[in-house]
């Protein structure tokens, strides 16, 4: 897919979609409801791939359960087509298929990954658990675990694709270390609870943290750009939790694209943050082209280009003040509720963060704060259709 000549107001989605009932529901071996293949049905319609989706509505309304592993595949697969033509149907530039082929974003890597052991869920927030891994072993690759996903989504795409992985710094965050830190502590001979355990510790994070990027993220991404990626979009959620370890994301980052960036886009996400902490480290980035940042969920609704109405984008400045010769992606719909964003507030949020960088329409890529997988596939399609009505208005305003 060959991607847009141009990279003014480059319109995406963060990554992350629902998944179907009719594509989730077979792999747990849960009986299919009548609700479930009625949503097939109702979404093949409204996406105009009524002909496309025929062999999907046959084998629902054949089978209500029992599914073969090959049947299985065959529900991710049409779950793909239907992410890719929603986003595609909402007018986005780029596109994915919305994480159909994974089971969360840590989990996945972790599994496909040698030197882990997982050791039980851990509660996020609210009533959400994840089942969080040891490292026990020096990490190291399975095979890659991207390929096949990629494959399926090249088959279905009709707009060039954004690739999103789990970047090396939030593996090693969300994960128990019981390999490294006892070799540090046992190699100088240091007791937990000494000041040179302190150290050791900090000896161990670091060495955690390149192994990964440099065992499993950078083959990986290898492995994306020799099936054809073009744009690889690093998510590292766990970034600003640790303000002291901005500069570990940062070597992470440049050791998992270390001699990839002439070959690829590259971009990472960082939500829901302080993005004060970042600096002045992020400069120090290699080949980073965008910095996705969530903003929308603490601006306010009303309409105004102002700085006071826009009070959700004064984490815009820090960027503004130290030039990061990046993009930034500019969240402008609010992932965490169901309203959906006016146009003309879109529009609006654009504009501000456009007189902010000098009305430069290649430093502005409107998104999604996050990705969309709370929501609903009518919500996400009604955002991202505001989101890119929004951006036409400010791209008429502009004669793009």
């Amino acid at each position: 897919m060959t991607p847009p000549n141009h990279d003014e107001l480059v319109l995406h989605e963060i990554g992350s979609l629902a998944k179907p009932e009719w594509s989730v529901k077979p792999k747990r071996d849960d009986p299919l409801t009548e609700e479930d293949i009625q949503h097939a049905k109702t979404w093949s319609q409204r996406l105009g791939i009524e002909h496309e989706a025929k062999p999907l509505l046959s084998l629902l309304n054949t089978k209500r359960d029992g599914f073969t592993a090959q049947e299985i595949d065959q529900l991710t697969s049409y779950a793909s087509l239907f992410a890719i033509r929603l986003q595609e149907h909402a007018g986005l530039d780029w596109v994915y298929d919305g994480e159909q082929h994974r089971s969360e974003m840590y989990r996945y890597p972790v599994t496909h990954s040698e030197g882990f052991q997982f050791r039980g869920y851990c509660r996020s927030f609210d009533n959400k658990y994840w089942n969080k891994a040891a490292v026990t072993n020096e990490p190291s690759l399975t095979q890659p675990y991207h390929t096949q996903e990629q494959d399926t989504i090249q088959t279905h795409a009709n707009k060039p694709i954004k690739t999103p992985i789990t970047g090396a710094y939030t593996i090693v965050d969300w994960s128990f270390d019981e390999h490294y830190l006892r070799k540090h502590l046992h190699e100088a001979d240091i007791h937990p609870g000494t000041p040179q355990a302190k150290q050791a510790q900090a000896n161990a994070r670091h060495e955690f943290t390149i192994d990964v990027a440099r065992n499993l993220i950078r083959p990986n991404i290898q492995a994306l750009i020799d099936n054809g990626a073009t744009w690889i979009q690093i998510d590292e959620p766990a970034v600003t939790t640790h303000p002291d370890e901005v500069p570990l994301f940062v070597e992470a980052f440049n050791e998992s694209i270390q001699g990839l960036t002439h070959q690829c886009r590259f971009s990472t996400h960082i939500c829901f943050s302080d993005y004060n902490n970042l600096f002045p480290h992020i400069l120090e980035l290699d080949g980073c082209s965008e910095f996705a940042l969530e903003l929308a969920n603490r601006d306010s609704w009303k309409q105004g280009t102002d700085r006071d109405t826009r009070n959700g984008y004064h984490m815009l400045d820090a960027f503004k003040e130290h030039d990061t010769n990046a993009a930034i992606g500019l969240g402008v719909v609010d992932i965490h509720t169901n309203d959906i964003e006016p146009p003309n507030l879109v529009a609006d949020r654009i504009r501000y963060a456009l007189n902010l960088f000098d009305d430069d329409p290649t430093k502005i890529w409107p998104c999604t704060d996050c990705g969309l997988r709370t929501r609903t596939w009518d919500i996400s399609h009604k955002k991202m259709q505001s989101l890119v009505q929004g951006a036409n208005q400010v791209k008429q305003d502009l004669g793009l």
